[in-house]
């Protein structure tokens, strides 16, 4: 039967799923629900929740789970822990003593009261996997991970991996645990720079000769086999990745809605990477504020194991004050200024950093300083223009150096890497057209994203400059106006304002549009120099027809890439 829910603004199931890993609030796998509250006292609906779940525990005589809650601006996240085979039942727990809850406080008559705790109860005996919970036990005994999903259970990583079909676990005394182990693995997350930056990992690793493995974004790959594409930043694409038994070290994208949706994968990682941390999707989950997007981004650092290290921005003023009251035992800090008070402070402490002096990436592993490299060396960097990038290197090193990779082969995967579409697609993509203009093609798609290619395009001497960006509909109208400002910042002579079809997310047509021109117009264009186009291919080819020797375009891509990327090199 399905779990009513009563219909009123005042009480309302913003969403409810499995966790499987550490999370936002704890490090329990179990279950979550999302309440929005409206016109009503926060406490007193904590109480009657309190109440109703632990009268629904109590009949379906599941004892004493773990259970807390964390409260936002406008509701609660509401958490039941539970054994890894009982993640649907913990959530038909949460939503029924929420369905209760609800109907004492607006005083409506419960339905079906019976039938919804037998529910429960069947559903708990079909879930119980005693092999499943007994190959968890035997892995955290031999110190490895252990990864499930509804049809495959695997344990260790890689070329330590054996996968199981949920059904068909072998006893823990079947399995030869000698050849059961993990991999080395580092977890990369931020608002910006994430792709980058495991691609950059995987160029080291590649450089140092091993067969290496990332999840982003826009793939899983393994070597150069991708295994499949799509949005593999939660941890499915961690899974995959993970169990493929070539793999011999993983650099994970880790965004903000697998952490908050589902939690981390594993639990044994050797670094984690923080880049930066900005307003972006804010309003999803109860992470409403940039405190609290700022801890979830945090999350990464709940997987590492004892002696991993933990690879934090030091000029990111966000980062810098969320840690400021919270010790770390292996951090590793980076910045563009070898005077960084906390670059100088981790010298001084023997602590790990690495940052920018004289020109040349610096890497401190706490006895040493070595130079990697020149950053004017490095592609990606445009020369030392692209201070993003030059960013993105440094946390690469700060990582690499944490799983051991000498600062040769971090030198040499870093000047190996480029900023076209085979090493990195999508990310400052540069090209020089047939008639002597040039095109940047970067996936900014938020403010902190234009704002980095901007600075990088605004150093950049051109004749004319072209601007090509659209948004998706799911950001506020502040946040679509916010990228057109920041477009507006490198004064281009001629914008391209595009609409995302497939983006528009409830939006209406022309709507993200008109915001857009707007913004533009606030910023001091003429409304002659605004071009419109119903999609990024579209509005590509408006802008080269008219570009000319000398000019420079910046096309900001949310789809179409590969099309577009296509149509320039054709020019």
């Amino acid at each position: 039967m399905e779990i009513p829910s009563p219909d009123s603004s005042r009480l309302v199931v913003d969403g409810s799923r499995r966790l499987t890993g550490a999370s936002l609030i704890w490090n329990e796998t179990g279950a979550i629900l999302d309440v929005l509250i409206q016109d009503m006292d926060q406490d007193a609906v904590l109480d009657c929740w309190n109440r109703q779940l632990n009268s629904v525990l109590a009949e379906v005589n599941w004892n004493n789970p773990e259970h807390t809650h964390r409260r936002f601006e406008n509701g609660f996240n509401l958490l039941l822990a539970a054994p890894i085979d009982q993640l649907y039942s913990a959530v038909m727990v949460l939503e029924t003593a929420w369905y209760f809850c609800a109907c004492e406080l607006l005083e409506i008559e419960i339905e079906a009261q019976k039938v919804l705790l037998d529910d429960i109860r069947e559903q708990m005996q079909i879930e119980k996997n005693k092999a499943l919970t007994g190959l968890e036990a035997a892995a955290a005994d031999h110190g490895v991970d252990l990864l499930f999903d509804d049809d495959i259970v695997s344990i260790g990583h890689g070329v330590g991996s054996a996968s199981f079909v949920v059904d068909q676990i072998p006893s823990p005394g079947q399995i030869n645990w000698a050849s059961i182990h993990d991999v080395p693995v580092a977890l990369i997350t931020g608002t910006n720079g994430k792709s980058t930056s495991v691609r950059l990992l995987d160029g080291i690793a590649r450089s140092a000769g091993q067969q290496s493995g990332v999840t982003s974004t826009d793939f899983v790959r393994v070597g150069d086999d991708i295994l499949d594409q799509g949005d593999y930043s939660g941890p499915g694409g961690a899974r995959l990745l993970l169990r493929d038994p070539r793999l011999e070290v993983a650099f994970l994208e880790i965004a903000r809605g697998g952490i908050l949706r589902r939690g981390l994968a594993l639990r044994h990682a050797r670094a984690a990477l923080v880049t930066n941390v900005a307003n972006d999707h804010l309003g999803q989950y109860g992470v409403n504020t940039l405190a609290a997007l700022t801890e979830a981004k945090f999350v990464v650092s709940k997987a590492l194991a004892e002696n991993g290290v933990l690879v934090v921005n030091a000029d990111d003023a966000q980062i810098v004050e969320y840690l400021a009251d919270k010790p770390q035992r292996n951090l590793c800090w980076f910045s563009l200024d070898k005077s960084n008070p906390l670059i100088q402070q981790q010298i001084n402490n023997r602590g790990r950093c690495c940052f920018v002096d004289d020109d040349s990436i610096v890497n401190f592993d706490g006895d040493s300083l070595e130079q990697v490299c020149n950053i004017n060396d490095i592609p990606m960097t445009l020369n030392g223009v692209a201070l993003h990038n030059v960013r993105n290197a440094l946390g690469a090193t700060g990582v690499a150096s944490a799983m051991d990779y000498t600062v040769e082969q971090i030198g040499a995967g870093l000047c190996r890497f480029n900023s076209d579409e085979r090493d990195n697609p999508g990310r400052l993509n540069h090209f020089k057209l047939a008639n002597a203009a040039r095109v940047i093609v970067d996936f900014a798609h938020n403010a902190h994203s234009v704002e980095a290619v901007t600075a990088t395009v605004g150093r950049m001497p051109a004749r004319e400059k072209w601007a090509l960006f659209g948004s998706a509909g799911d950001r506020s109208d502040e946040e679509i106006a916010a990228i057109a400002r920041g477009v507006c910042a490198i004064k281009p002579d001629y914008v391209v304002v595009v609409e995302v079809e497939d983006y528009l997310r409830g939006r209406a047509p022309g709507e993200v549009s008109a915001i857009m021109k707007h913004a533009c117009l606030q910023s001091g264009m003429a409304e002659n120099k605004i071009h419109f186009a119903e999609s990024p291919l579209t509005g590509v080819k408006l802008a080269i027809e008219r570009m000319q020797a000398d000019d420079l375009g910046m096309f900001l891509v949310l789809s179409e890439r590969d099309q577009v990327i296509d149509y320039i090199k054709a020019q």
